[in-house]
């Protein structure tokens, strides 16, 4: 019997509550590795791989430390009998020291031999294979073996991937002396690494799932056979009782499918049965291919092959076709191969979602089941919370309770979204069934999709925290009339209140039951004391009521209690086991969910959960996914060791075009480094509008740009707002914050949080909703927490419309209001996210200016209701740029743009700063005139409030008049006169030539400005159009708006 304080996932309940995606990474001794279900195969992976006698050294790649491989092995590194580790940076030319350690080694390595063990993922071994056509012949003593968790990002999401498709491209490199093979359960992991080091005359690469069955618990790993004899590949995979090949199915099959062994494979195996006719090869041994093997392998009835290979693209030659076809091209009776190509968005389909896996494989035969029976024996379980939790240790509870039985097939595996929610979301999968019944070993992410379009599979849901509710899409994955377990302080009417539309949608018409628990009031009346054993004793009673929810009818406290009596001591902490069964008993309620009425305002769309983060902390506490806080130390590594660290394409300064990488590498855009040159106010200083021009130098920049286009001017806060935060944030400026680089998880940028709060973080930006409900776990007052929560939830709308709408409060508003809620500054970073370019048409031609790039610009500037003053963030900045600043760009396109035939004729109309794209336009169209060429009419209309004071860039319109560039203005300034005169009335003067020019010449007639204007414009043009061409209202309308697609009329209006 075990106790609480040594029982869940082998590990003690720390201080801080917090178990890794492997519950032993937290081990310095070595663990009880086979006939032990709570140790998955990686484990035994690295076990084996590090021991001293089996390695001289293990180099540890960063990639596969990040998907959670390798942190053990460099536990172990000081004890007995441990191989040394190198740790390295995976780069171009990775893998290059590995065939110089071989090649020249040491005088260690030469009186005990260099076997090296390397660990990488795909896509570090797609880096290394050019440095691997290097190994120098292998012997018995000098050897390498690369073991590679196959697991890799994909997709707009960065979605972890079990895709194979780097081998596409790795293995036609492959040295001719190296030997690669797959395995895919757990028991197959540890067999086959096992293998690995028993090749004693090759090079070895082995890849195994680390998608989820290396990484579940569950299987009691049973021991490899030391008696395997090192001899050839065939030799020792027989001893080992594998083969190069494995078929399963039809015996007279008459298609096959050919793929390499992975999950897919096993999906493939464990559906096979179903279809009538068909088999399944799965390739264990790639490297050698084995022709005689894989034709014994089909059975002589088969006549069509199907080869799955796993491509980065479309385009990509799979190399498993390639040896399949050659294969079976001579064979007597040769069946037709067809080639398949999966790309990593297949693979995740048809691993997340039945229906698609199974159409594909009815499309290879037709005549087979449209789909196979599921068993309704296997229990499916799904819990979802969040990794710093104090309840993140019940999944593992929960977990062990069936881990221990002998009449129950067990299987178990925690995911991670470190992306989608600050502070991340695991879900944790538990699939049940009796003995034998999970035999065929169904991954679990098969056989409990979390893929957004996934039908529901699940028996039982818990969520073990509420705010998940508010945030993602979670309760769909429970199948019709399962149940939902809810971990919160909500009452019976709160969370009525607090659910969304969608989701009680969504439970009542799938009958799916709600039941309610308040973990941390049950503990508290049990236990005084806080921290550690109040943690563990709200684990405890969330592990209780999954048991009484869990067995339904059958569950009643006599049985709850024996069952809890064989997991647990009779007292822990001080109260008997029976005493905390009855207030768990009592404690949990069910909740009748109704119909919500309908809210004003738009919900906010719930999120789904994406598997991309195996582990969240690694051994030493580093986080491995998101930012940190962080010395000058940092800093200081990457500019003495730029190689190791910098993980951008070296920069050539001399080459004046090449963009530099470092430069705001969070933006996606390419981005320029401009230099201000004018800076000068057009209107008044006693005017109260701030209206003024800017010139940027652009030369030896590369920057080009296209007339009407925008220029996305990257702002930054104003220094002193942000020191004065930083001093009432209580955080030093000065200190190092290391940041992802959200358009790629392999980057990292480090700054010092002044540089980071003034350049890049939007501070002083609006906050969305969610970040009401994101800080709120963060705050340290109930009365803080409770009102966050309640501005973030449907309920809330009104009070977040206030806040957002008349009082304009920014993110750091938001945390001076509720000042007991302050997440470390690093987290702050990621919750507020990165300023976003603001961006301005751009008031210059360059065929005319050349390196050079104009804007117009007025500033924003207003008060809030309690008389505080406001200012837009970039137009501030702007406004106080000095000759010589530096200022970071980027170039938008625009839909204003010029017509292909210089002779259309032009209508511009715009109002304030819209002036600033037809300054461009009038420059060119300056130049085409000077150089002869033949142009159509321009019509220019501008308004504004009084021509002494806004009458922008006047000298140049009146100019522009004289030389005939334009050829007719329409100037409105609607303060100036008794009556008040807009651009539209200056236009219904015109309305016979705007009627001609835009219905027989094909003019053009672009608007930018404010948007309040448009539809005066538009009935303007309506009536010109009705009176002079015969239109009715309704036809002239509609022609309007077919000139849209034409780019015809053109709105560019804010």
């Amino acid at each position: 019997m075990s106790s609480l304080n040594s029982s869940g996932a082998s590990t003690p309940l720390s201080p801080s509550s917090t178990l890794l995606a492997s519950s032993l990474s937290s081990l310095k001794s070595y663990p009880d590795v086979y006939a032990n279900p709570h140790v998955p195969a990686s484990t035994a992976v690295e076990f084996i791989a590090s021991r001293a006698d089996t390695s001289s050294t293990v180099y540890i790649y960063d990639l596969a430390e990040q998907v959670g491989f390798g942190t053990l092995t460099k536990g172990w590194a000081d004890s007995d009998n441990a191989a040394s580790v190198v740790p390295l940076q995976t780069r171009a030319g990775a893998g290059l020291s590995l065939v110089g350690r071989l090649s020249e080694g040491t005088s260690r390595d030469a009186d005990k031999g260099a076997v090296i063990t390397a660990y990488t993922t795909p896509t570090g071994l797609l880096m290394m294979a050019p440095a691997l056509s290097y190994l120098p012949p292998a012997t018995a003593t000098s050897r390498l073996v690369i073991q590679v968790p196959t697991v890799i990002l994909v997709g707009e999401t960065f979605s972890l991937s079990p895709s194979l498709a780097s081998l596409a491209t790795v293995v036609p490199s492959l040295h001719h002396d190296l030997v690669l093979f797959l395995s895919a359960t757990p028991q197959e992991t540890v067999d086959f690494t096992h293998i690995s080091y028993r090749l004693t005359t090759s090079h070895v690469v082995h890849l195994f799932d680390h998608y989820s069955a290396a990484r579940e618990t569950g299987t009691a790993l049973v021991p490899p056979s030391p008696s395997i004899a090192p001899g050839s590949v065939a030799d020792v995979f027989a001893q080992a009782g594998y083969s190069f090949f494995t078929y399963t199915g039809d015996t007279s099959a008459h298609t096959a499918i050919v793929l390499l062994n992975g999950p897919m494979a096993l999906a493939a195996k464990a559906l096979v049965g179903h279809f009538p006719g068909l088999g399944v090869v799965v390739v264990n041994v790639l490297r050698p291919w084995d022709e005689k093997a894989l034709r014994d392998a089909l059975p002589e009835s088969v006549r069509t092959v199907h080869v799955l290979d796993d491509v980065p693209n479309a385009t990509t030659q799979g190399s498993l076709y390639v040896d399949v076809f050659g294969t079976l091209l001579e064979a007597q009776n040769a069946p037709v191969v067809h080639a398949h190509r999966i790309l990593p968005a297949q693979t995740q389909s048809y691993l997340s979602r039945h229906d698609s896996f199974l159409e594909f494989l009815g499309t290879l035969v037709p005549s087979a089941p449209a789909s196979p029976p599921d068993s309704l024996a296997v229990k499916k379980v799904i819990v979802f919370g969040t990794p710093q939790s104090t309840l993140s240790s019940a999944p593992h509870f929960i977990a062990d309770t069936f881990l221990s039985s002998d009449a129950l097939s067990t299987r178990f595996v925690v995911d991670h979204d470190v992306f989608s929610r600050k502070g991340g979301i695991t879900a944790s999968r538990l699939l049940l069934g009796p003995k034998n019944a999970l035999g065929a070993h169904v991954p679990i992410p098969f056989a409990i999709p979390l893929d957004h379009a996934s039908a529901g599979d699940a028996d039982f849901i818990a969520i073990l925290d509420s705010g998940l509710l508010n945030t993602h899409s979670l309760v769909k994955y429970g199948k019709p009339g399962s149940v939902v377990l809810l971990a919160s302080s909500w009452s019976a009417a709160e969370v009525t209140s607090n659910l969304p539309a969608d989701v009680a949608d969504f439970l009542i018409a799938h009958h799916i039951r709600l039941f309610v628990l308040d973990s941390k009031a049950a503990a508290a009346k049990l236990v005084d004391a806080v921290g550690p054993i109040n943690d563990a004793m709200q684990n405890l009673v969330v592990h209780l009521a999954f048991l009484r929810i869990y067995l339904g009818q059958a569950a009643q406290p006599p049985l709850i209690l024996k069952i809890a009596r064989d997991l647990f001591d009779e007292i822990i902490h001080g109260v008997e086991l029976s005493e905390i069964n009855r207030h768990v008993w009592s404690a949990l309620f069910e909740v009748v969910v109704t119909v919500r009425p309908a809210t004003d305002g738009e919900p906010q769309p719930l999120k789904d959960f994406e598997f991309n983060a195996i582990t969240v902390q690694t051994n030493e506490g580093d986080v491995v996914n998101g930012a940190r806080l962080g010395s000058w130390h940092d800093a200081a590594k990457h500019l003495l060791f730029p190689t190791a660290f910098n993980p951008f394409p070296s920069f050539d300064e001399a080459d004046t075009f090449a963009e530099n990488p470092a430069l705001r590498p969070e933006v996606p855009d390419r981005t320029f480094l401009v230099t201000c040159t004018v800076n000068r106010r057009l209107t008044a200083k006693e005017y109260d509008r701030n209206v003024f021009h800017l010139e940027f130098d652009t030369k030896f920049t590369g920057l080009k740009y296209s007339i009407g286009e925008a220029l996305g001017v990257h702002g930054w806060n104003d220094e002193q707002e942000v020191l004065d935060f930083c001093q009432w944030y209580g955080v030093d400026p000065n200190r190092l914050v290391t940041i992802p680089v959200p358009s790629d998880e392999n980057k990292m940028h480090t700054r010092t949080v002044f540089q980071a709060l003034q350049q890049q973080i939007d501070l002083f930006g609006q906050p969305p909703k969610s970040f009401f409900t994101d800080l709120a776990a963060y705050a340290t007052s109930s009365v803080d927490r409770h009102s966050l929560l309640f501005i973030g939830a449907p309920e809330g709308v009104a009070t977040f419309k206030k806040l957002s709408e008349k009082d304009t409060v920014t993110f750091a508003d938001v945390l001076r209001m509720y000042g007991s809620a302050k997440p470390g500054i690093e987290t702050l970073c990621e919750m507020v996210g990165d300023i976003k370019p603001r961006h301005y048409s751009i008031a210059s031609a360059q065929s005319v200016v050349g390196d050079r790039v104009d804007l117009l610009v007025v500033t924003v500037e207003w008060s809030t209701p309690s008389g505080s003053p406001r200012y837009g963030q970039c137009t501030r900045y702007l406004a106080g740029l000095r000759v010589g600043q530096k200022v970071t760009v980027s170039i938008k396109p625009s839909v204003m743009k010029l017509p292909p035939d210089n002779r259309q004729p032009l209508i511009m109309a715009g109002l304030g700063t819209g002036a600033a794209p037809f300054r461009a336009f009038l420059q060119h169209r300056a130049m085409l005139m000077e150089r002869g060429e033949d142009v159509g009419p321009v019509y220019y209309y501008f308004g504004s409030r009084y021509q002494a004071q806004e009458y922008l860039y006047g000298e140049e319109i009146e100019a522009f008049i004289m030389d005939s560039v334009i050829t007719r203005a329409g100037l409105a300034f609607s303060r100036d006169g008794p009556d008040k005169v807009y651009i539209q009335h200056k236009m219904l003067e015109d309305s016979e030539a705007l009627a001609r020019m835009m219905y027989d010449d094909k003019g053009v007639f672009y608007l930018c400005g404010p948007t309040w204007p448009v539809p005066d414009v538009y009935e303007a043009l309506v009536g010109a159009l009705v009176k002079y061409k015969g239109q009715s209202p309704q036809s002239a309308g509609e022609y309007l708006e077919s000139l849209k697609e034409e780019e015809r009329y053109v709105l560019e209006v804010y």
